[in-house]
């Protein structure tokens, strides 16, 4: 048995640890960054839950204290070179450049045992329990703050969509002057709409000027009476089109759900008004279906499902290789659960920042670009964003 096999399988008998860090690549190449383990309670059972970092992504596994005692040792052998391991007495170092022959240093904690129910009240932006006067109107909590049961799985999505926005407002922010322009493309009934403004305006204290986009006309009535009724000064809603709405700017685009080419419009819009972020979650993606050809992989598209599946995520890879091009940082991140919708995966793209024609810049779009054009070609599709091109 190697020493740090026998090292864990004691450690997690004795003293189980209650977080573990492990970082220091051992290859660059790696796209794993770093993996963070701890103990996590699930429906009465305890086990360990470890978050794979990579660019753009996080990923959890859970596994029992054996399995995790297992990993700890895979990982500073195959994967990382240095551990922090946190106990209730110890904080731990180990230091394994050789995996052979580990250095491992130990110190009193100074770590507090930590809360491992993984059911805990979650802390949300927007709380439940705390009357707020949209989220009343629109039917999703009754006048006392508490939400209504049957709208909950709303109520978590409004407060992710939050923690989104939250994150984007320093690129929002950043040498801007107020007011803050926002558009929501395809807003419906505007639950999400209403929430930007609520928690840039009301919660964050800023000038915002924000346009909700809907074919229906007797939803953007409504929308328009609760905004006012609300005394939402700076939230209208308007009865449009998104491939024939034309203005001058937005610092922010957004797209939920917009079905087909219509975020393909929105995007060629906020490209051209050049937006700091862009936020989409794309839907009904069919018009690649009809031409998608390709010899090596025709034994799998002669399968409608599976067609249609690899055909979603063509459309979507490619638009994020085109937003690149364009000068953004593009990532794809769940947005909700799939329990409550297939569509669940948003483009979240940030303006890039540095000089626009920088080399960085521009090695990093002429990149995209031949990676846009050779997925493009292989494919034998001509996607709508194809006609979006970096502005000058």
């Amino acid at each position: 048995m190697d020493k740090l096999q026998d090292y864990f399988q004691t450690l997690f008998k004795d003293e189980p640890p209650v977080k573990a860090v492990f970082s220091a690549r051992r290859s660059k190449k790696s796209e794993n960054t770093k993996v963070v383990l701890r103990p996590v309670m699930i429906s009465g059972r305890t086990l360990y839950q470890a978050e794979y970092h990579y660019k753009n992504k996080v990923i959890h596994r859970n596994m029992s204290y054996d399995d995790a005692a297992s990993l700890c040792r895979l990982l500073l052998t195959d994967e990382f070179k240095q551990a922090n391991i946190f106990t209730a007495s110890s904080d731990l170092q180990i230091l394994a450049a050789k995996a052979e022959d580990p250095r491992i240093t130990k110190k009193p904690s100074a770590l507090r045992c930590a809360e491992i129910s993984h059911d805990r009240t979650k802390k949300y932006i927007i709380p439940d329990g705390k009357p707020c006067d949209f989220l009343i109107r629109l039917g999703v909590m009754d006048k006392s703050g508490r939400v209504i049961k049957k709208h909950y799985s709303k109520f978590r999505q409004i407060n992710r969509y939050l923690e989104i926005v939250d994150d984007c407002l320093p690129y929002l922010l950043q040498n801007k002057k107020e007011p803050l322009r926002i558009i929501d493309f395809g807003c419906g009934k505007a639950y999400l709409t209403f929430a930007i403004y609520h928690y840039l305006k009301i919660i964050k204290n800023l000038d915002v000027k924000i346009v909700g986009l809907d074919l229906k006309k007797d939803v953007i009535e409504f929308c328009n009476k609760v905004a006012d009724d609300l005394g939402y000064d700076g939230l209208s809603f308007m009865v449009g089109d998104i491939a024939d709405y034309t203005n001058d700017h937005a610092d922010m685009v957004v797209t939920l759900h917009a079905c087909d080419t219509a975020t393909d419009y929105a995007l060629i819009n906020a490209v051209k008004w050049k937006s700091s972020v862009i936020l989409s979650v794309p839907c009904c993606q069919h018009e690649l279906f009809s031409q998608i050809r390709n010899d090596l992989h025709q034994p799998m598209l002669k399968h409608g499902i599976l067609k249609d599946r690899l055909t979603e995520y063509l459309t979507d890879g490619l638009r994020g290789l085109k937003l690149e091009e364009c000068g953004y940082d593009v990532s794809m991140i769940e947005f909700t659960s799939l329990e409550h919708t297939s569509r669940n995966i948003m483009i979240k793209a940030v303006k890039r920042t540095g000089k626009t024609g920088s080399i960085e810049n521009d090695i990093k779009s002429k990149k995209a670009r031949s990676q846009y054009e050779a997925l493009r070609d292989f494919y034998n599709v001509h996607p709508a964003i194809d006609v979006l091109n970096p502005p000058v």
